[in-house]
């Protein structure tokens, strides 16, 4: 935690908030954040400090057509001497409160646990990359509850194999998860979710990536974000405050997380 803060404290003073009123528009974004840990779906990703980034290109006019990356690292080593590192590439297309994307994810700390230690490898029984397509839509202010499906199409860590131990058929781990924003355009905002996971083929003890294994069904994902802006330099900074419990799983997590830019 205190690398955490030394960290932002060491950032902020370089960060350059110049007016852009005066430059044209780019078809490139770029954001950078830090935070105390990395939830995804469920899942304790890394339980270490870390920092990430993403940049993207769009490819229209609308800016609805986006090409990008994705990527995070934790600053120090796990508890079982692994370093948390991963690089995302992504395509997705947003309008009108729809968002579709396929994404390709890449985790580099699973080489300890796979032999396929090669970013270019997608060989399905060996590859450690997982290509996941993400859906969401966010329906009308007047009920603005955001409804969210994604589905692993493809990787090695979502796969069954049979007793020679050869790939057999993807599982297709399926996640859905329900927000809504409870308190909003408040100094103080607050967003409650709820999310579970399934899969289309499956067996007993080897069903989806977010579970257990001890039932197809199961709800891994409950929690709230709130969410505030503070002055730091004079400038304000989000920071969120997620709270987060895999009800299956049986644990529980506090992330505290910031936008830099």
């Amino acid at each position: 935690m205190k690398k955490f803060i030394k960290i932002g404290l060491l950032i902020l003073p370089f960060i350059s908030y110049a007016q852009t009123d005066s430059l044209k528009q780019s078809p490139l974004e770029f954001t950078a954040g830090i935070q105390t840990n990395h939830l995804w779906r469920g899942l304790i990703i890394s339980d270490k400090p870390m920092v990430s980034a993403m940049a993207s290109l769009s490819l229209n006019k609308e800016k609805s057509l986006k090409l990008g990356v994705w990527g995070g690292t934790s600053i120090s080593n796990e508890a079982d001497g692994t370093h948390y590192k991963e690089i995302n590439y992504f395509l997705k297309y947003e309008k009108n409160n729809l968002s579709i994307g396929v994404w390709d994810l890449y985790n580099s700390r699973r080489e300890a646990y796979l032999g396929a230690n090669d970013i270019y490898g997608y060989a399905k029984s060996r590859t450690k990359h997982i290509i996941d397509l993400r859906t969401s839509y966010q329906l009308p202010e007047k009920f603005p509850l955001k409804i969210e499906a994604d589905v692993l199409l493809y990787g090695s860590a979502d796969a069954l194999y049979n007793d020679n131990g050869d790939y057999d058929k993807n599982k297709y781990s399926t996640y859905v998860e329900l927000s809504y924003p409870f308190i909003k355009n408040s100094t103080v905002n607050l967003n409650g979710f709820v999310g579970s996971a399934f899969v289309f083929n499956g067996k007993e003890g080897n069903y989806s990536l977010y579970g257990n294994g001890e039932n197809n069904f199961q709800v891994v994902n409950v929690g709230v974000t709130a969410s505030k802006n503070i002055t730091v330099f004079n400038k304000k900074l989000p920071v969120s405050m997620t709270t987060m419990w895999n009800p299956t799983s049986k644990f529980a997590r506090i992330q505290i997380a910031t936008t830099l830019f």
